[in-house]
């Protein structure tokens, strides 16, 4: 699995109209083949409401890189939703996991502290 990852910097004031084209967009990646999920998640800093991370799952980096990018729906992605970006974003791939981590467990059952 690879995953795709871009900060997107959409120029202020444009935000709710990106989201409305990027809910059509996603209609066009959802058939890609190799396509196995998308999340898109606006930025809660000060000041940074304009900035979304999209996160994208592809089974093999070809599947994005080669089949998306070379299809006539990626030409439709670019003229919905290139236009809002403001620097362009960049683009990264990342393979599997090489570290996870979870919350740590209360200790055993009936486990006293003192």
């Amino acid at each position: 699995m690879i995953l795709e990852s871009a900060l997107l910097d959409v120029r202020p004031g444009r935000e709710d109209a990106f989201l409305a084209d990027f809910a059509t967009a996603r209609e066009l990646i959802a058939v890609q083949r190799g396509f196995r999920g998308l999340e898109l998640r606006r930025c809660l800093d000060e000041g940074l409401g304009s900035r979304f991370l999209l996160q994208v799952e592809w089974e093999t980096l070809a599947d994005h890189t080669e089949g998306f990018r070379g299809s006539a729906e990626y030409q439709q992605w670019r003229t919905l939703l290139h236009p809002y970006y403001e620097p362009f974003p960049a683009v990264e791939h990342y393979g599997e996991p090489v570290l996870t981590a979870a919350p740590a467990t209360a200790g055993p059952a009936g486990a006293q502290r003192g």
